[in-house]
């Protein structure tokens, strides 16, 4: 025998599966291409530049580990579509007397053929590719690109190793698939499963519980810390009730219509119907993946996007002030020597101090029960019910407010930043105290920052006398002038200008030997952009891999209906049905089936948009209004995608049936 007879076998049967394997080979090259690049942004010289480069390379390094998990899932969940597809050509070798061995040769030469292209053809895109990546990474973040090219070894290897092994893991799944099934087996294993669907109604309750509950966990999850807590249960059940319910559900509801005489006995509802009924076991995973991918996708772009996009929103939230400078926990004198500082290096630069904010006061971290604050013993067990408390003494609000409010020692003026207190009394582990008022507004306090993540509070009390009983019934021990410090103003100068001030003071502040520390927004400018930036550049890299894997999905999935509905309808044509009612049909099935991911991701996606805004909210983000329109316009722009891409594929589907 021929030695490159194999060989040649195995380059003639990947033309005539063209259909197939060309996209395959194609989504393996885009998908080596892209983790390329993502490996080569975590070690690349040129990230360097960037300020806070350690946290844009963390974010890169976590996109690699993303991309390099899903591409192990995804061609693994291709690669058995394609032996799927292939089992009646491997059964025919087999009958005409080709020994399994010399298939699994064939399946070899195959799986190195296409693994040399792919891997080769892959790196190579993405080493041309990597230099402008890297200057859309740094157009992002607002950075001068430099020259000069670089070649990551480090990504090579990296590359090469996972889908290298990927390569492996599927070769010995496909041989294993081979040895293990008879010949019918393989002649019918494009078939199996053509089999009428029985109803699982206990799979179908575990699906609407899971889901249900995932879509209860986000509607009523409030505060932001139980959000990180609880956004991954929630995740995982809805997951899991996505797959029941297309699995499982999707048969009881169409067995449920195929009962409802007036619906189903129409040509176009009793084709559709009856197809998708002995289909939809064998489509519900391609339905589920769409589904969950596309609801990612979704995810992953709007967020980022609004991150990015309201960037100067959450700089301003964090930093309310140009000029910002604080400390926790430091004696009178020490504030004092801040003070002198602050006056001293303003002065010097001669640069004048405008819109003034300061104060001292008390931080305390409570579990709240309604009006009841104890001490935080265990935070991970009560992320929902923790509350920050700040407490200041009636001198510091009247000058701040310029009032003349008076109080006694067992009453207190509350303002609530965020969240509720109905009662007039407060209990502080044992400690009560009467809530004179409840001010509406405290202009001159800077707290928005914490505000956004927990229940926040702040309490006028008396004196320090009353600070000290508070803090003794917190089982907080420390002297009662140890006190937390802020001073915050604006100036009108330029971003150099602050930039110098900040550093100065801290630079002064060192000298002196006193804790504290200057901040300001221009100063920290380019670390938010290169973290929101990373976030928002590792969102689209992520995205495009996510449409990709949903493209060919849908497209595999329009392949193998279109074979298997062929000769459907030549039967249906034959026993009287005309052209126009198959046309009907096929349109009415292909529709249903394919816009029902996209239907049921714009649900998953309205009930999950309050825990997404919850968990925006650790980042500073604010801006629901805006977080709302860019998921609005992504689901937009998506389904447009989705239906260019219907109308791509459908042509294949009807070319394949017609």
């Amino acid at each position: 025998m021929n030695k490159f007879f194999y060989p040649k076998l195995a380059v003639n049967n990947i033309k005539k599966n063209s259909k197939t394997y060309i996209p395959y080979m194609l989504t393996c090259i885009g998908t080596i291409m892209m983790f390329y690049n993502i490996c080569f942004l975590v070690v690349a010289k040129d990230i360097e530049i960037v300020q806070d480069s350690g946290s844009l390379r963390q974010v890169m390094l976590l996109g690699a580990m993303v991309i390099g998990i899903f591409s192990l899932i995804f061609l693994f969940y291709t690669n058995s579509f394609l032996i799927k597809k292939r089992k009646k050509e491997f059964g025919l070798f087999n009958i005409l007397g080709m020994e399994k061995k010399h298939i699994s040769k064939i399946i070899f030469f195959e799986t190195l053929i296409t693994s040399s292209i792919t891997l080769i053809v892959g790196i190579l895109s993405g080493i041309l590719l990597s230099k402008l990546i890297i200057l859309f990474l740094f157009k992002i973040l607002s950075f001068n690109a430099t020259f000069g090219f670089e070649i990551s070894p480090t990504a090579i290897f990296a590359s090469l190793c996972l889908f290298g092994s990927i390569n492996v893991i599927n070769f010995i799944f496909n041989i294993t698939q081979v040895h293990l099934s008879k010949p019918v087996e393989l002649l019918k294993g494009g078939n199996v499963g053509e089999r009428e669907p029985k109803t699982k109604w206990l799979l179908t309750i575990a699906g609407a519980l899971c889901l249900g509950t995932g879509y209860y966990i986000a509607v009523v999850t409030e505060s932001p810390l139980a959000a990180l807590n609880l956004f991954f249960v929630a995740v995982m059940l809805v997951i899991v009730g996505t797959y029941c319910l297309f699995t499982a559900g999707s048969i009881a509801v169409l067995k449920r219509l195929r009962k409802n005489k007036k619906y189903y006995y129409k040509p176009n509802h009793f084709v559709s119907v009856s197809g998708m009924i002995y289909r939809m076991k064998q489509n519900a995973a391609g339905l589920s993946n769409i589904c969950i991918l596309s609801t990612m996708v979704i995810v992953m772009i709007s967020s980022t996007i609004s991150l990015y996009t309201g960037m100067e929103d959450i700089l301003k939230i964090q930093y309310p002030k140009d000029i910002i400078i604080s400390a926790y926990e430091i004696s009178d004198e020490e504030a004092k020597t801040l003070n002198e500082i602050i006056n001293q290096q303003t002065s010097a630069a001669y640069i004048e101090q405008k819109d003034v904010i300061y104060y001292r006061s008390t931080e305390l971290l409570a579990i709240q029960e309604g009006t009841y604050f104890k001490p935080v013993e265990n935070q991970f067990d009560t992320m929902d019910s923790i509350s920050t408390i700040g407490i200041i003494t009636l001198e510091e609000f009247n000058r701040m407010e310029n009032k003349a409010v008076e109080l006694k020692d067992d009453e207190c003026l509350l303002y609530s930043q965020r969240g509720n207190i109905t009662e007039n009394e407060l209990n502080l582990n044992g400690y009560n105290i009467t809530i004179k008022e409840k001010l509406t507004s405290l202009s001159s306090l800077d707290r928005e920052a914490m505000a956004s993540i927990t229940n926040s509070y702040v309490i006028v009390v008396k004196s320090l006398d009353t600070v000290n009983r508070i803090s003794a019934s917190m089982n907080i021990t420390e002297r009662v002038d140890i006190r937390s410090y802020y001073y915050g103003f604006n100036i009108d100068e330029d971003s150099e200008v602050h930039v110098n001030l900040i550093n100065n003071i801290n630079s002064s502040i060192r000298e002196s030997d006193t804790y504290g520390r200057a901040d300001g927004p221009e100063l920290s400018r380019e670390s938010f952009y290169t973290m929101y930036g990373g976030l928002f550049f590792l969102g689209i890299f992520l995205g495009i891999l996510f449409i990709m894997a949903t493209v060919l999905i849908i497209y595999y999935k329009q392949i193998a209906e279109g074979y298997d509905d062929k000769e459907r309808f030549d039967i249906m044509q034959k026993v009287g049905m005309s052209r126009s009612e198959i046309k009907k049909a096929i349109k009415s099935q292909v529709l249903t089936v394919f816009f029902l991911p996209l239907i049921t991701t714009v649900v998953h996606i309205v009930f999950a948009f309050k825990v997404i805004t919850k968990l925006l909210l650790i980042f500073g983000m604010t801006n629901v209004p805006l977080f709302a329109m860019c998921t609005v316009a992504t689901i937009a722009v998506f389904a447009l995608f989705y239906l260019m891409v219907y109308y791509l594929t459908a042509r294949v589907y009807y070319q394949i049936v017609s």
